[in-house]
């Protein structure tokens, strides 16, 4: 029988529910006791266990280490950061049987807002599996190359600015478009050099496999986490005016639909900062990037 075998009682379809959390996050001891009072009163039979989190990427060596033995259920507690990392660790062990669903319990829930809203107790007794694709990107051509995958989106640019500038400048939603205009002022352009030797520079681009990002921002209408593609939304560099346009437009109507693929390739020709499902990271000169759909990679609930 497999996990998604409809003959089997529900909550056994995994050996076991594991939390993965940061409980230094304010509020986190609460939630977990509150998780583990639903799961024990509506899945008594179900072995639920804690592993805390003690520094930044532990989660993805908890969640290798879990997704090796079983068919665990790897909840991860926690924003699109740490469930990246969970992400990565399940994908760190080929052929595991692990699931995966994350609690909102973040600055940024991109992905849970994007997936079907479902109490966890309710996912693990009746929610089904289903298989969802993943970002694999690629970083570097040839030896050595580093591979990462994201749930949700990949952005260069505005995108990882943006994220900088509301991290930095208070929650709530009014403060947030704040602190992104402000960040507007800071923006330079990037140039790539894509596969044909063709270049184009660039404001912002963001690959996206889900329908809303930096919390507020509606990026396409047309996206599917499990259709094998992706979605390209692009700002080739232009006035700032058109930047604040376009950073409106996301967070009021939305910017329609954007064109899709299963793969896209490029060089950078300047340094040029870096957003991996809500982590900033900073990319050199001259690294080649590859972005692929990861059809039904990940099995979730």
């Amino acid at each position: 029988m497999t996990a998604s075998d409809p003959d089997r009682p529900p909550a056994a379809r995994f050996d076991r529910a594991v939390l993965v959390f940061n409980p230094g996050k304010p509020g986190m001891t609460a939630t977990i006791i509150e998780l583990q009072r639903e799961l024990a009163a509506g899945a008594p039979d179900l072995q639920v266990d804690l592993l805390p989190t003690d520094f930044a990427g532990h989660a993805r060596d908890l969640a290798r280490s879990v997704a090796a033995v079983g068919s665990p259920l790897i909840v991860s507690v926690s924003g699109d950061g740490g469930y990246n990392e969970v992400v990565n660790g399940v994908m760190d062990v080929p052929g595991s049987k692990a699931v995966c669903t994350v609690v909102a319990a973040g600055n940024a829930n991109d992905h849970h807002r994007s997936m079907p809203e479902r109490p966890l107790l309710e996912a693990v007794r009746e929610g089904p599996v289903r298989q969802i694709d993943l970002l694999r990107i690629t970083f570097g051509e040839g030896q050595p190359e580093q591979v990462h995958y994201a749930h949700s989106y990949v952005g260069f640019g505005l995108t990882p600015l943006m994220a900088i500038g509301i991290e930095s400048g208070g929650k709530g939603k009014i403060l947030e478009l704040l602190s992104v205009a402000r960040t507007l002022s800071h923006l330079r352009p990037f140039e790539l050099v894509r596969a044909d030797g063709a270049t184009a520079r660039f404001d912002s681009l963001i690959l996206a496999n889900i329908s809303r990002m930096a919390k507020y921002g509606t990026v396409s209408e047309s996206v599917g986490p499990d259709d094998g593609r992706f979605e390209v939304v692009t700002l080739p560099h232009s006035g700032r005016w058109k930047m604040v346009l376009m950073t409106l437009r996301a967070v009021t109507m939305g910017l329609g639909n954007q064109p899709s693929v299963s793969s896209y390739a490029f060089t950078t020709r300047d340094a040029v900062p870096c957003q991996i499902d809500g982590e900033v990271r900073h990319l050199p000169a001259a690294t080649h990037v590859l972005v692929e759909s990861a059809k039904g990679a990940l099995a979730v609930i």
